[in-house]
């Protein structure tokens, strides 16, 4: 009989780990005429229970689809805690994936995107979306990410640089829950003016991460962000296993 996942069996998962899963090369059409380029993964064997749109850092400083927290949700998440994750190239950005269409347009035009990868969930039937942005992919959930789709944001390193007040303030009215993980030693919103800050959006959960940077480098940082998105998102799998047999 096969181990089940964290019984303490079978291989450690690292940084490099690809776990079972179904996927597949996307193309995301936004209103304006732009195709993007991206990936879906779904669970290898079973529906998934809930899905995670997410959002990468800033292009014109490295981010892309394949930015390693991202990379690692679409590679660890549909295995272990049965979620769908897409992932996409916003506008002008390249990565092995390809390059998507269009320009950078420093969260202006990136609505379109939003809103194509909305499109395109509802379209595949995609279950429970969250959005999960990543710096600058915060901004772009909390200015563009006002949908009837979305159920919930979570905000890895928000560094409410493209966002306004009324932004924080619009989310607060929508009810739906919100959580930003915020590195103890980020590099332009640390934890304590990052409550100040949230209090426009009153159910804003502000979890302070001990020890962590921006990028979430290491291996240790990349499980803490992932439990606590799976936490919020499917909280049945967390904490999720280490071990995969």
């Amino acid at each position: 009989m096969s181990a089940a996942p964290g019984d303490g069996a079978g291989e450690e998962i690292r940084a490099a780990t690809v776990l079972p899963a179904r996927r597949s090369d996307v193309e995301l059409h936004t209103a304006d005429g732009v195709t993007l380029v991206g990936e879906l993964a779904l669970p290898a064997e079973r529906d998934p229970v809930a899905t995670l749109v997410t959002l990468h850092p800033l292009p014109t400083a490295g981010g892309f689809m394949d930015s390693h927290v991202l990379r690692k949700a679409s590679y660890r998440l549909p295995a272990l805690a049965d979620l769908a994750v897409l992932r996409f190239n916003t506008r002008g950005t390249t990565s092995p994936r390809g390059t998507s269409g269009g320009t950078f347009d420093a969260g202006g035009a990136e609505r379109y995107d939003v809103a194509a990868a909305l499109e395109f969930a509802e379209f595949s039937g995609l279950p429970h979306v969250w959005l999960l942005g990543w710096s600058f992919g915060t901004d772009l959930a909390l200015v563009h990410g006002r949908d009837p789709l979305v159920e919930g944001l979570i905000l890895l390193s928000p560094p409410l640089r493209w966002s306004a007040p009324a932004d924080l303030v619009a989310w607060g009215e929508t009810g739906l829950p919100v959580t930003a993980l915020v590195p103890e030693f980020d590099d332009f919103l640390r934890p304590a003016e990052a409550r100040e800050r949230f209090r426009l959006l009153p159910q804003a959960e502000v979890v302070a991460v001990e020890g962590a940077k921006h990028l979430w480098v290491g291996e240790a940082a990349v499980r803490r962000v992932l439990d606590e998105v799976v936490a919020r998102v499917n909280p049945a799998r967390a904490p999720l296993p280490t071990r995969w047999p």
